[in-house]
């Protein structure tokens, strides 16, 4: 990958956003230049989506229709991926699409009246715009498959087999992954040719620092440790749960605090996602979010990640994980456990090749020495500021104003006086 041979506005475009390119940028870069069926596998945040966009992307050519399609995990992926694509392919004179479920269709299907050159989009909603005739599979030319791992993970296999049988058989068909874990075997079955493994996950350096740590607190009270969390935290954080119901009812109770979250789940419309995506992406507010609704995600700043309960596996931990320690940069992954759960969350993060140590919660801020020498409740543990009292005033007159009392006085019993005679 050599990015002087890059058109001057791409030179240009590279210079304010890296510096040299990364390991699977490096390694892919020709062989999908060169129409080779790829598989590339490289740890999250290290620039898979450039990875494959700039050798695809010069192959494409203005005004003859749609030749390249991105496969996505998530509509979040899809529009971020599609943000990307547009913002290299203008340059070119590409115009780039993006159609996810729960979009409007007929809208989608006006769109593709224009013939946009690069398309992204979720399996659901390709298939069914292929199926309709509504998007011309026979010009695709280049097939990507982003987060494959994932696609397959949630049973998406037999969706994508539809999706590649609208494609001609000559198209190139590539597939990006985090992890190399029961994913080549299945892209074998949907790969009618050859392809070729590139694998940069013990040689790429440009990942960043992630620090792992984990909170004991109650889980009954887990609520109270996000409201804490959230009020010593300058930054927003991006809060994971396993279950849609479960965020829910932690962003009512959050709101009802009056602390600045939104939610991102997968049961919500496009409009509703897009506000919240954007209202995090601004700093405006933190987000809470299930693993797929943030599946690839690239929040530039982001440093916190909090798990509100233990994620199901080792895969999902990652991924959550890998919304931090992006590109050079460190971050911190904490997880918040039950009084029991410390040897369930070792044995998970053995698991993920990884290992954390416990942190407290003292005087609004984390710290990994425990505050107390004498053994306490973990609630009393976790305290917060409070005002300095008045050395004049009684712990009672603090809270609230002491009320006048009326003298009561007891009065002598008179006493008859004796008349002198």
């Amino acid at each position: 990958m050599n990015v002087t041979e890059f058109s001057e506005s791409w030179q240009q475009r590279w210079q304010q956003k890296f510096t040299t390119p990364t390991a699977i940028q490096e390694a892919v870069f020709e062989p999908l230049r060169k129409q080779a069926h790829v598989v590339g596998i490289s740890p999250t945040g290290t620039g898979k989506t450039i990875a494959y966009l700039l050798p695809l992307l010069t192959q494409v050519k203005p005004k003859e229709g749609s030749q390249l399609l991105i496969v996505t995990s998530s509509q979040e992926l899809a529009m971020q991926v599609a943000t990307v694509a547009r913002e290299w392919g203008q340059d070119l004179g590409l115009s780039t699409v993006s159609l996810i479920g729960g979009a409007n269709l007929k809208r989608q299907q006006e769109k593709l009246k224009s013939h946009p050159e690069v398309v992204v989009g979720t399996p659901g909603r390709l298939v069914e715009l292929m199926d309709s005739r509504k998007l011309k599979a026979h010009q695709i030319q280049s097939v990507v498959v982003d987060e494959v791992d994932q696609i397959l993970g949630q049973g998406g296999e037999a969706l994508l087999l539809r999706l590649l049988k609208h494609l001609n058989r000559d198209c190139q068909l590539n597939f990006f992954s985090a992890t190399a874990t029961n994913v080549l075997a299945q892209i074998e079955k949907l790969s009618p040719k050859p392809v070729t493994v590139i694998d940069v996950t013990t040689e790429d350096r440009s990942k960043g620092v992630t620090n792992h740590y984990f909170l004991r607190y109650p889980l009954r009270r887990k609520v109270d440790a996000l409201r804490r969390i959230l009020n010593q935290e300058a930054q927003p954080c991006l809060i994971f749960f396993n279950q849609v119901a479960e965020l829910g009812a932690a962003e009512e109770k959050l709101l009802y605090h009056g602390l600045p979250v939104a939610s991102l789940a997968s049961d919500q419309g496009k409009l509703l996602r897009k506000q919240a995506l954007g209202a995090f992406r601004e700093g405006k507010c933190s987000l809470l979010s299930t693993d797929v609704a943030a599946r690839g995600l690239d929040i530039d700043g982001l440093s916190l990640v909090v798990n509100a309960e233990l994620p199901v596996d080792a895969a999902s931990y990652l991924h959550r994980a890998g919304r931090v320690g992006r590109m050079g940069k460190t971050g911190s992954v904490v997880t918040i456990i039950g009084d029991h759960q410390e040897k369930e969350y070792k044995k998970l993060l053995k698991t993920a090749g990884v290992v954390g140590e416990e942190v407290f919660l003292y005087a609004g801020h984390f710290q990994k020495e425990n505050p107390e020498t004498t053994p306490v409740s973990h609630q009393d543990k976790i305290s917060e500021k409070r005002p300095k009292k008045n050395r004049n005033q009684t712990i009672a007159s603090q809270d609230k104003p002491r009320k006048k009392l009326k003298k009561t006085t007891k009065r002598k019993p008179k006493t008859k006086q004796k008349r002198r005679s």
